[in-house]
């Protein structure tokens, strides 16, 4: 990304409290996105969100004390926020209800619309090792573009990519391209949505994987090329600009890859291990257990 392109998508964090993580996601990183007028959408990861709701940013005022930021910008607020003054209830709203983030969509900052998502760094660094809530975790299995990362969340997430190719491969047959792949991944987290059957674009997948192909296969090739090395994938040109892959479904290497989900996905699964029951049918728990989990987490109504 070009760095006049990066300074255009921070310049919106100079008038909100300081965040320990920042990352851009959505159809603003698509490559050939021509469409200036579209919603920008960030993740903003802060210690303590309760703390942040009400304190401003005060860089451009210059001045000596904190204001409310439901003061400060209300606008970024819905209206009943703003009249109940209810930093406490938009945080209780998300952990209570929601899956951990508070939105604030609609945003206007210098001639262009935000929506920016407001988490817990604890809980973000838990979505992303165990899944708990599959919301945040699978934002950060697609493309993102990071813009503030003090807790080095980009290394950590390594662990939900990871997970993320295991789940994907568990669920894939035998032989595959290297698009079918990403678009199984990019799937996971919508697996039982039900707005993939009624308001969603039941497309969505495709055009996402498609739009971002180039960014997916750097975002994955060092995993990819640590499962090749580890015989649990081999690649295989297709003569085109897509590889194709086949893997090993036996009891070993699908073994392997069971280790590599999360630990509160393998207990969900039933499965310990170095244990070898059900692991031949890992692909249809997994599958039951996603849809039952995006379901039950919450939907981003955005």
């Amino acid at each position: 990304m070009e760095k006049e392109q990066e300074d255009q998508l921070a310049s919106l964090l100079s008038v909100l409290p300081p965040v320990e993580f920042c990352c851009v996601y959505g159809s603003s990183l698509h490559p050939n996105n021509a469409d200036k007028s579209s919603m920008v959408d960030y993740i903003l990861g802060v210690s303590d969100p309760l703390k942040w709701h009400t304190e401003a940013s005060c860089k451009l005022l210059y001045l000596p004390f904190s204001l409310y930021n439901l003061e400060m910008n209300p606008d970024h607020y819905a209206s009943w926020m703003v009249q109940l003054k209810g930093a406490k209830l938009i945080t209780q709203v998300a952990d209570e209800i929601g899956v951990g983030v508070h939105f604030n969509p609609f945003v206007t900052w210098k001639d262009k619309m935000f929506k920016y998502g407001v988490v817990r760094m604890d809980d973000l660094i838990r979505d992303l090792l165990n899944w708990e809530k599959f919301y945040l975790s699978g934002r950060l299995q697609k493309p993102v573009h990071i813009l503030v990362d003090n807790l080095d969340i980009g290394n950590l997430n390594s662990v939900n990519l990871r997970a993320a190719i295991s789940a994907a491969l568990l669920l894939s047959p035998s032989k595959f391209s290297e698009e079918h792949l990403y678009a199984k991944i990019c799937s996971l987290s919508y697996m039982g949505d039900l707005r993939m059957l009624f308001a969603e674009d039941k497309n969505k997948v495709k055009k996402i994987v498609q739009g971002q192909f180039g960014l997916f296969r750097i975002m994955y090739k060092p995993f990819l090329d640590e499962y090749a090395t580890k015989d649990l994938l081999r690649f295989s040109s297709s003569g085109g600009h897509q590889l194709n892959f086949s893997q090993d479904c036996g009891l070993s290497a699908a073994s392997s890859l069971v280790s590599r989900l999360p630990p509160t996905v393998r207990s969900e699964m039933g499965l310990k291990l170095g244990e070898t029951r059900q692991i031949n049918e890992s692909g249809i728990v997994l599958n039951n257990y996603f849809q039952r989990t995006c379901y039950t987490g919450g939907f981003d109504v955005f």
